[in-house]
């Protein structure tokens, strides 16, 4: 069941009532709950929720980190702050006594929604006739749980930013090539910083259900899927040219969601823990050029006000999706836990969480 039925299917329409209320008379209620709970409730956010979500977090992080808390954690109620992939994830490593809530149900992720398990099986079938049994599938964790349960099942694995490179070093030593989901930049960043030339990459383009790939195929080392983030897209070369025009001592950080292009004229690439390390350790005056999600950049911006920091795309908007969830959301979930009411509960089928385990036990393995 992909984002759009469950959307249909439950009720996700905020009562009127929330947004009412005061922000003050909001905040007030759901330290209330926080404190009523206790240690029944978790509620993990991940580093593009917004300030007023984020300080409610009892653990912040990006999607590895998050995944590693949830678990851990062993309060019954999990309500997470971040996109549909993420609760999903939640459940699967969760216990069947532990529910897992998504504030709201319409946030989703495009890079996950480009990946859905019907183009993957066809993909899968077409690719072996080119390429045989010398595949191994990974998945970023950034899509679906059936897409995470058909690499499990077939001795693949998750990976995140933050340990793509091990893991596609592992996956090598299982198969002559890899086959990479949904995000084709992360894979192309993280198979060329492992010294694979661009030319033993291919894209598997699931809509015309082709190969785009000039030479020959026993060539190809990695097959990447023609996804992408829609934030990290954004960045650009042109970006990238202005700023060394205009403030030529700005080190440029960028995520490796970001285009190769840009990964490769900016000073560092690495994921959201990476950027956030770097910028913590930089010296005092250190002028950062950032490219990743805007309201982490903001974040970063009001924690370091002693460097000089921007968004690398001065027109950035924050990730839309994350940004469905927001501090009316997050209390009308608390307070349906509260009254016993429990809305927009998030569950993967025991099958499917059975194989997607396998492969994120393998990522989290080598984290």
């Amino acid at each position: 069941m992909n984002i759009l039925d469950l959307v249909k299917k439950e009720n996700t329409v905020l009562p009127a009532r929330y947004r009412e209320m005061s922000t003050t008379e909001m905040k007030s209620r759901v330290i209330a709950i926080k404190e009523k709970l206790g240690e029944d409730l978790f509620i993990p956010g991940h580093h593009y929720q917004k300030d007023e979500v984020i300080e409610f977090a009892d653990a912040t992080g990006d999607s590895l980190q998050l995944a590693q808390a949830a678990g851990s954690t062993t309060a019954s109620y999990i309500v997470f702050c971040g996109v549909h992939f993420m609760a999903e994830t939640a459940d699967i490593l969760t216990n069947e006594n532990q529910v897992v809530v998504l504030p709201d149900m319409r946030a989703g992720c495009s890079m996950a929604d480009m990946a859905d398990i019907h183009q993957t099986e066809r993909a899968w079938e077409k690719l072996q006739k080119v390429f045989g049994d010398t595949m191994l599938p990974l998945t970023y964790v950034n899509s679906t749980a059936a897409i995470k349960a058909f690499c499990g099942e077939r001795g693949g694995a998750t990976v995140t930013s933050s340990n793509a490179h091990k893991m596609v070093e592992w996956a090598f030593t299982e198969k002559e090539r890899i086959l990479f989901l949904p995000d084709q930049h992360l894979g192309r960043n993280t198979a060329f910083d492992l010294g694979i030339p661009l030319e033993e990459m291919a894209v598997w383009n699931p809509i015309t259900d082709e190969l785009e790939f000039e030479g020959d195929p026993s060539t190809v080392k990695v097959i990447l899927w023609k996804g992408h983030c829609s934030v990290h897209e954004k960045f650009t070369v042109e970006n990238i040219k202005e700023l060394r025009k205009t403030v030529p001592d700005m080190n440029i950080i960028v995520h490796p969601e970001c285009t190769r292009e840009v990964v490769e004229l900016s000073d560092q690439a690495g994921s959201t823990k990476y950027i956030i390390e770097t910028i913590e350790k930089a010296p005092a005056g250190s002028k950062w050029a950032i490219g990743t999600e805007m309201n982490l950049v903001n974040r970063i911006i009001q924690q370091h006000p002693d460097k000089e920091i921007v968004s690398l795309n001065p027109n950035m908007c924050p990730c839309l999706t994350m940004n469905r969830i927001d501090l009316p959301h997050l209390l009308w979930a608390l307070e349906s836990i509260e009254d016993g009411n429990v809305i927009n509960r998030i569950t993967v089928e025991e099958d499917v969480a059975k194989n997607a385990i396998y492969a994120l036990e393998k990522m989290l393995a080598n984290a």
